[in-house]
């Protein structure tokens, strides 16, 4: 019995996987911000009451979190201290230097407060060289005076990130030593252990994040595991990470970083998986939730992964999904501009409370959820008739926005879902166009609790077919956390030409790292026969700015031999990357390895019943609004369709965790696996 958790900022999704059985049930409770382990704890009693079985039937509890990512979003971090290098203090405000465009882009720029202030910094006087070399030594005495006067006033983490300590860490560790000695009490990062890589600004700012948002994230899943406790799952707590892996609930309490694009890379590791077992191996992961929608590409059945991401105006320089983010979901607020009385939808959103108006809990503008309520495209009862809307209440407030601009309510809801979906529009052209990529040659997953309504409407736009909704697209994210691996990188940073190396370091180091990336595992209790471990060189052309990674055969590092053949392999991805290859001397800059560890797959069983004729599964006939009329719509129960079965549009088919909305002049296929296959009509001719 594995339980995905999902926190997201209007529900909470939950997903409980019977291994033995492979049934999956679900559930959706509403979050609570105030303190996100209420709803977490109501989510587990609901679920475990429709199993019909006890909490302390659950497994394995894995868990995705925006903790960290809203902390750093809101400002509402952690008061951090940071110790640098002396004469380098400035390294946050300096950062590198940019600006969001030329001479009108720092003219208007508001630079953000640095994440740890100049106030709560102390320059240590010691210094390493690029080497690893001690060029001065460190002054302990000064240190330790300086150490009590940061710690004595106030902070309630502390950063140490020194130049070059990638290379050499031994400074690091004795400040850190001083400090657990004569303050035990506060929590300690150091970027030799968070960064291990060259450049010090990446290496600063993702160190003092982790420090940001450590307290917060060390109290929430303090809270959570008391919860659980309380609800009597005894079962142990993981947290997935931002690339997609799993990590311990300690080791993401330790180094909360990893975490900050959490939530959504659920998401797209199911989307993967879908890829995988649909055979469409180009694919769009389309999430829509309440508060946002995120965005990713998945080629040839595996997601991209990035080495860096932005977390607001600041970077962090660690694995993740790459995944875009727009702030457009079913609580986005529709309102009107001051200055032109435009509409515009967000980012603005309702949130969990009061959220939208239809919801009832004291809500008053009208949202996206709204529109799609006075269209008729969202039924009068959610959740399997366990919550009500509001449907008067909704159209009363899209009406006042419509009169204010001369619309129908009818009228103001369709301009309201235009926009929304131009928005998201955005941020798919963002990760295919922008990056030379034909949206018409990928198909798209819908998913989110509102993904599904306006996928069809999206792909109309976009020109990506098939829509493929699956059967649990309200809570893929919860089932995308079942289907991650345990993961973690080790790095080190050798920066070297290549020419007359000695290839013996290089194998020497990728032992070292061997050494780590098992200790990891076995940290992670992960059985041997699930354990894989894979290798990366880092390399560059001489005076090149950015590097690329090159994977290393396994069979290479146990022979400790056929360097050059990673060195042929990196012209041919440069060449295939960027359109050229050089013939110039090749500049080494990290090793990597990269632990991973098995879980057993999620379990796919199609539909047990259901009927081919869609006659059998319609429950109700309504109006719905499409292309300016209003048209008799079947709503019809997804759970009585078969594989096989074929749905023409328009049409609103409903499930417990979502509404699909099928257009005019499109329709849906079940396929063998119980996904939803939306096309045009003229597919089908």
């Amino acid at each position: 019995m594995r339980l995905g958790v999902d926190v997201g900022g209007t529900f909470t999704d939950l997903l409980l996987q019977d291994d033995t059985t492979g049934k999956t049930y679900r559930a959706k409770t509403p979050s609570t911000p105030q303190d996100q382990s209420i709803g977490v704890a109501a989510g587990v009693r609901l679920i475990c009451e429709k199993a019909g079985i006890s909490p302390s039937d659950i497994t394995l509890v894995l868990h995705g979190t925006t903790v960290a990512t809203n902390a750093v979003l809101e400002g509402k971090g952690s008061r951090v201290g940071l110790l640098v290098t002396q004469g380098f203090e400035y390294t946050l405000h300096l950062a590198k230097s940019w600006t969001p465009g030329p001479l009108f882009g720092w003219i208007v720029m508001e630079k953000p407060e640095p994440l740890a202030s100049l106030a709560d910094t102390r320059g240590i006087p010691e210094r390493m060289d690029a080497r690893g070399n001690v060029v001065r030594e460190l002054d302990v005495e000064k240190a330790t005076a300086l150490i009590d006067d940061l710690c004595s006033s106030g902070i309630e983490a502390l950063t140490i990130s020194l130049m070059h300590s990638y290379a050499n860490d031994a400074h690091e560790r004795q400040l850190r030593d001083i400090v657990h000695t004569r303050h035990p009490e506060l929590q300690v990062s150091l970027s030799s252990e968070i960064l291990p890589e060259f450049r010090e600004y990446d290496r600063a700012i993702t160190t003092v994040m982790n420090d940001y948002v450590r307290p917060i994230m060390t109290r929430y899943l303090s809270r959570i595991e008391d919860r659980l406790k309380e609800e009597n799952v005894t079962s142990k707590l993981h947290i997935v990470r931002s690339d997609g892996g799993l990590m311990s609930a300690a080791a993401a309490a330790d180094r909360p970083v990893h975490t900050v694009l959490s939530g959504p890379a659920g998401g797209v590791t199911a989307t993967a998986m879908i890829a995988r077992r649909t055979g469409l191996h180009k694919l769009l992961a389309f999430d829509m939730g309440g508060t946002s929608t995120d965005v990713s590409v998945i080629l040839d059945g595996e997601p991209m992964i990035s080495r860096s991401t932005e977390v607001g105006s600041f970077p962090a320089k660690v694995p993740t999904l790459d995944v875009r983010s727009v702030g457009a979901g079913g609580g986005s607020i529709a309102e009107l501009a001051e200055l032109t009385t435009s509409l515009r939808v967000g980012p603005r959103s309702a949130g969990a409370m009061p959220g939208p108006v239809a919801y009832g809990k004291g809500g008053t503008e009208p949202t996206v959820s709204d529109a799609n309520v006075v269209l008729g495209y969202l039924p009068s009862k959610l959740l399997g008739g366990d919550m009500s809307l509001d449907v008067e209440g909704a159209r009363a407030a899209v009406s006042a926005i419509g009169e204010k601009m001369g619309l129908s309510a009818e009228n103001a809801a369709e301009g309201i879902l235009h926009i929304a979906n131009e928005v998201m529009l955005g941020a798919l052209r963002l990760i295919t166009v922008q990056r030379g990529l034909d949206p018409r040659e990928f198909g798209m997953v819908a998913f989110g609790g509102a993904g599904p309504l306006h996928a069809n409407a999206i792909a109309t736009l976009l020109g990506s077919y098939p829509v493929v909704v699956p059967p649990n697209p309200g809570v893929l994210s919860a089932l995308g956390f079942l289907e991650a691996e345990f993961k973690n990188e080790f790095v080190r940073t050798m920066i070297r030409s290549t020419s007359g190396i000695d290839e013996k370091q290089v194998w020497e180091v990728f032992g070292d790292l061997n050494a780590k990336a098992r200790a990891w595992l076995d940290e992670q209790e992960v059985a041997e026969s699930d354990r894989g471990i894979s290798y990366g060189l880092d390399l560059r052309y001489e005076q090149q700015g950015f590097e690329v990674n090159i994977n290393v055969p396994k069979e290479l590092v146990d022979s400790a031999s056929g360097l050059t053949n990673v060195l042929d392999d990196f012209h041919d991805t440069h060449e295939r990357l960027y359109g050229v290859r050089f013939d110039l001397p090749i500049e080494l800059v990290a090793l990597r390895v990269t632990a991973t560890g098995a879980t057993p797959p999620v379990i796919t069983t199609p539909p047990e019943a259901g009927a081919t004729d869609v006659a059998q599964a319609v429950m109700e006939t309504q109006k719905a609004y499409f292309n300016g009329a209003w048209h008799d719509t079947p709503h019809v129960d997804r759970d009585r369709l078969a594989p096989g079965a074929r749905v023409q549009g328009p049409a609103i088919i409903r499930q417990y965790d979502t509404t699909t909305v099928l257009l005019p002049d499109h329709y849906a296929d079940v396929d063998d696996l119980g996904n939803l296959l939306i096309w045009p009509t003229s597919k089908g001719e």
